[in-house]
């Protein structure tokens, strides 16, 4: 099957996907613990209100409502057996805030369904075997298609077995599949893989785009998109990072990034060669646009990785030192989120 995201590559040169679920909806009732995939059919009018806000914003990819939309993270909270329901509720609910916009705007966006990590681990170090793994995520898979996905978006894995799993079952359908891991834990995943291991395995397991996402801020997602890119796979890469470095604070997490900060990784992301382009964890409508805006009125420029360490910071450093710092950091400097 053609991939949709490679046509809006060819025409414009990039794909801006879209920014962060849960977190928005934190800012709209949702309760801390509570799955954000639930509201595809307790509150979808709240869903279909993020969708659009993130079209207005100017994305032209959306990721489906379902991240945890797995029987195994669902039966966490009683509805492992909704898996079916609730995943084609949350494509249904992407494919109609795309068609509204498209009736609008004219311009119709991609919908992806998103399918995050089952939270078990494999054998021998747990009790999750790869077959089945597989079937649970086909099954998420096909109601995701059933719902209307034109894309199946793996993200937020930590281990080459898991998304091997998740590809096959997202293969069943005929789908496009993209496959992102987090890099968090000192350029490797949770498990240990580095980018330019992921990205040798994105090619030998047929994925039609690789990326990382989420993660720790724009610095450390640089980091790895940079590896990525270095690997030469072939594949488009996609870059969506956290809006700058989460903290706990007063009992909740708490995202220092601004409109401006996003901006300007979008750009660093572009300039280096990524060509899907969105935020994660805290990234608002608001984030996006800036970063939209910033796409389309600066021209391409060569990649300079030492001018986007002065602007986003070295990465890794200490967080909460980087934290401090950052504003001061900013203030001081020309935004390069500009027309060249």
């Amino acid at each position: 099957m053609t991939n949709p995201i490679n046509a809006i590559i060819q025409r414009k040169g990039w794909c801006v996907a879209d920014g962060a679920a849960g977190s928005n909806f934190f800012g709209r009732g949702l309760e801390a613990g509570y799955p954000p995939e639930l509201w595809c059919v307790e509150r979808p009018d709240e869903v279909l209100c993020l969708h659009d806000e993130f079209l207005r914003a100017g994305a032209d990819l959306i990721l489906t409502n379902s991240f945890g939309a797995n029987a195994m993270r669902l039966k966490l909270h009683k509805s492992e057996r909704r898996v079916h329901e609730i995943n084609k509720a949350a494509a249904e609910l992407a494919c109609q805030a795309a068609t509204a916009h498209a009736d609008e705007s004219g311009h119709r966006a991609v919908v992806a369904g998103s399918m995050g990590p089952t939270g078990e681990l494999f054998v021998p170090m747990g009790e999750l075997t790869f077959e089945q793994a597989v079937a649970c995520f086909k099954e998420q898979a096909v109601a995701l298609a059933e719902g209307g996905a034109q894309v199946l978006w793996i993200e937020t894995m930590s281990a080459n077995e898991e998304v091997a799993a998740a590809a096959e079952a997202a293969k069943s359908t005929g789908l496009p599949v993209v496959g992102c891991l987090t890099f968090d834990t000192a350029r490797r995943s949770m498990m240990g893989v580095t980018p330019s291991e992921f990205a040798a395995f994105a090619v030998e397991i047929g994925l039609d785009a690789v990326g990382s996402n989420c993660g720790i801020g724009p610095a450390e997602l640089m980091d790895s998109t940079t590896q990525l890119l270095e690997a030469n796979c072939g594949l488009p890469i996609a870059a969506k990072g956290n809006c700058g470095i989460p903290q706990y604070v007063d009992g909740a997490i708490h995202f220092h990034g601004s409109p401006e900060l996003m901006a300007d990784y979008a750009l660093f992301a572009r300039d280096a060669g990524a060509t899907i382009i969105g935020g994660c964890c805290g990234t608002t409508p608001e984030h996006l646009a800036a970063m939209v805006t910033a796409l389309n009125v600066t021209a391409p420029r060569p990649f300079d990785a030492a001018i986007m360490t002065e602007v986003l910071g070295a990465p890794w450093p200490d967080f909460s030192e980087r934290a401090a710092s950052e504003g001061g950091r900013r203030s001081r400097r020309r935004s390069v989120a500009r027309a060249d």
